[in-house]
């Protein structure tokens, strides 16, 4: 009996040192919620937290903090990127803003929406906006047009006072894109989409091989796979702009052919 209390003991000892520790400890990378959104926010380019298009990533975070997020994005698609951060009760008037990079992590201008925004003093939350310009297929080499591939979303706040960095604050991240159809279409496409590991996924031998968890550093893709966007109405309107101006040879030839004959010669007998 004297045995068995000495090990309960010593059990419950180290189930009471273990637990402050299991609570302390930080959300695995891939923490989400009931739905699969993420609700934890990476810290850099490399550790931006995936989160899908018409899903809505929550992330707990401190003032002063730089939130991550990545999202794919495919050629002929408009993305909204939307921001909500809810500011603590007590605090002075900060400047938050959200920035846009593509795949080549270069920064994406908003065509149009609040980018950046000052919370006053008694403002419970602060809304951004950014709507992007529309993913083209193809572009030049010199160009700054966006491409399919991921792109990148940085939340932080500019100017804050000194008292308030550190605070907790909630943020929200959702995207979502429009399809803007054949008038966004152009001629030719990348070989690949701009996405991190787009290399290692199809490279050699070996790194087909490796099963380490860096091997593919992005996993989400558009729902129909890549240049999903081949298809679009431009197709139709060059078939039926083709059908109608074959229609327009057929009746002007009938209009001005004629008889077959010259003016005064009469009809054979």
């Amino acid at each position: 009996m004297r045995v068995v209390r000495v090990l309960g003991t010593a059990l419950l000892t180290l189930g009471l040192a273990a637990a402050p520790a299991a609570a302390d400890s930080p959300p695995s990378p891939g923490a989400s919620g009931d739905d699969g959104a993420p609700t934890r926010a990476g810290t850099s380019f490399r550790t931006a937290t995936e989160v899908g298009q018409g899903q809505t990533a929550t992330a707990r975070a401190s003032t002063g903090d730089y939130l991550y997020w990545s999202f794919p994005a495919d050629a002929g698609q408009r993305p909204t990127v939307h921001a909500t951060v809810k500011l603590p009760e007590s605090h002075a008037a900060e400047t938050w803003q959200i920035d846009v990079y593509d795949g080549l992590r270069r920064r994406q201008a908003c065509q149009y929406g609040a980018q950046t925004r000052t919370a006053g003093a008694d403002a419970a939350s602060v809304e951004l906006e950014c709507v992007l310009r529309t993913v083209r297929a193809w572009s030049e080499p010199w160009a700054d047009d966006p491409l399919p591939g991921t792109y990148y979303v940085r939340l932080t706040a500019l100017r804050v006072a000194t008292a308030d960095l550190g605070q907790p604050v909630d943020a929200e991240l959702r995207v979502e894109s429009e399809d803007m159809g054949g008038a966004a279409a152009v001629d030719g496409a990348l070989a690949q989409p701009l996405v991190p590991g787009i290399a290692t996924r199809a490279g050699t031998d070996e790194a087909e091989d490796d099963d380490s968890p860096t091997a593919v550093l992005a996993d989400l893709e558009p729902e129909d796979g890549w240049a999903s966007g081949w298809w679009s109405d431009r197709w139709l309107w060059t078939a039926a702009g083709g059908a109608l101006a074959a229609l327009a040879g057929v009746a002007g030839y009938r209009l001005t052919r004629g008889s077959g004959r010259p003016p005064g010669v009469p009809p054979h007998a």
